[in-house]
């Protein structure tokens, strides 16, 4: 019976493996729990949002696996708890490699770089004969070649995911071209302006089944897209096969290449990109993503309207950012500046009809949308066709909603937007609703936010806006009853915006 519990709780810490805090709490369980979740942190150790650049203790995880007389000579600095036995293997769970960390843990030890240099050597090369395969490696910003050493180079047949930057040589690039096959998960930083890198476009030509692609710029001069054409065109050829497209662009620049590329990616499932302004009209009519799930795309809600009706019925997730902002891309957590995201909408011409065309798009071709954000007019029609949004789309889950007032913003307007708003929501919400986030150009009176709160009768409500007036004594004081009552779970304000 303990075996069988131990294989439970193994599937169960790999289902939540993206949640650190709660397996860095089972470590504190018992010795079973203990036991069952080292190996999965330690699977990929360096993926966590914690801290490396002032861990000691790693530092004494990894020197515990080298000889006193190695580390003598190279003047490594310990704690005097490195000299305990350790508990567990905790390489022969590692399955991964993150340069930037890993020698940001090796660089506590010693400041010289040559003995820094000398001690990376000596630990890629124990880790990997400790490891029984590698399936995760980043070398972003990587300068020497140490990972490639003496004969154990082919334990990287098994490489799942590779994370680089268009910085690191060609070469390098050629020679895990003969040894991965198999990547599934490619992840590209531009940082080095028009210089192509020859080694990535045949790294890219020979995988056999990779599934995610993402290209993010770093270069904020302007560039030539084309630069990196063999790249692209290397891409072009695997659209078969991708499911998960990311890329990103820092300046909006045109380009026959990717203008021509992104038809051919019919099986996506995720799709984020920032320049669709400048794909021709003949290509953008297409795309046609029959499996898409995941759509994120910046200001242009002429082009979100037509790949949502070219696309299959099982989107989940339409994130629409109204700036070159990147912090909106990632699911509007990111509060810092986030008025931002949403500062290019007054200039954008036919907003009121492209604004109202893309409501009704949604809630004509994505009956399974879960996560949605919505900017729109304030006038009487949107309004109604939101009502409509939120009877057809019955299992959403998160609604962000930005209102661009027609006129001037005063009082009076703001008052009213906030009223027909809670209206909309109380007639027509979606009893699966669990969170709604409300930006701009709208004021709920008292009154009205009580009547919405009084009529709410989904599960309990997680609300955030940006308004200072909910700091206020009375509005204090109705949240707080309503969060005693179980109709709100959470009300946040955020003064960053």
């Amino acid at each position: 019976m303990s075996k069988l519990n131990g294989d439970i709780l193994y599937l169960i810490f790999e289902e939540l493996q993206d949640n650190s805090k709660f397996l860095f709490s089972c470590l504190m369980v018992n010795r079973l729990w203990c036991e069952t979740v080292i190996p999965i942190l330690w699977k990929n150790p360096w993926r966590y949002n914690i801290d490396y650049y002032n861990k000691d203790y790693l530092l004494a995880i990894i020197a515990s696996y080298l000889s006193d007389e190695f580390l003598m000579r190279q003047r490594i600095q310990l704690l005097s708890a490195s000299n305990q036995s350790l508990l567990f293997d905790y390489f022969s769970f590692c399955r991964s490699i993150n340069v930037n960390i890993i020698n940001s843990i090796i660089s506590i030890g010693s400041p010289s770089l040559i003995d820094q240099l000398f001690l990376q050597r000596e630990f890629y090369g124990l880790l990997v004969k400790k490891c029984p395969e590698l399936k995760y490696l980043d070398i972003s910003s990587i300068k020497y070649n140490i990972i490639f050493v003496s004969e154990d180079k082919l334990r990287f047949e098994s490489l799942y995911e590779l994370k680089c930057d268009t910085s690191n040589e060609s070469s390098f690039f050629y020679e895990l071209a003969h040894i991965c096959q198999h990547i599934q998960r490619l992840i590209i930083t531009n940082d080095v302006g028009t210089k192509s890198n020859l080694g990535i476009a045949k790294l890219i030509e020979i995988q056999k089944n990779l599934k995610y692609f993402e290209w993010k710029d770093n270069v904020y001069d302007f560039i030539f897209i084309d630069s990196y054409m063999d790249i692209f065109l290397a891409l072009e050829k695997k659209a078969d096969i991708i499911n998960h497209l990311y890329i990103y662009f820092q300046r909006r620049t045109y380009s026959n290449v990717i203008d021509s590329i992104f038809p051919k990616f019919h099986k996506l499932k995720t799709l984020i990109f920032n320049n669709f302004s400048y794909i021709k009209k003949h290509h953008l009519k297409m795309c046609i993503y029959h499996d898409l799930e995941v759509f994120k795309i910046y200001y242009d809600l002429k082009v979100a309207s037509i790949i949502i009706e070219n696309s299959g019925g099982f989107l989940k997730k339409i994130l629409i950012s109204y700036s070159s902002f990147d912090g909106c891309f990632d699911d509007y957590d990111n509060y810092e500046n986030f008025d931002e995201c949403f500062d290019d909408y007054d200039n954008y011409e036919n907003f009121n009809e492209d604004s109202f065309i893309l409501i009704r798009k949604i809630h004509e071709n994505c009956p399974l949308i879960e996560y949605l954000c919505l900017l729109f007019s304030s006038s009487k029609e949107h309004f109604t066709e939101i009502e409509k949004l939120l009877k057809d789309c019955k299992y959403l889950k998160t609604l962000l909603i930005v209102i661009k007032m027609n006129g001037a913003r005063t009082e009076k307007t703001l008052l009213e937007n906030g009223e027909n708003l809670l209206k909309a929501l109380i007639s027509s919400t979606p009893t699966n609703l669990k969170e709604i986030r409300f930006f701009y150009d709208y004021k709920f009176s008292l009154e009205a936010l009580e009547k919405f709160l009084e009529n709410w009768k989904g599960c309990a409500l997680s609300i955030l806006t940006c308004d200072p007036i909910y700091n206020e004594e009375n509005y204090t004081d109705l949240i707080n009853k309503y969060k005693n009552n179980g109709v709100i779970k959470d009300f946040r304000y955020k003064c960053e915006f």
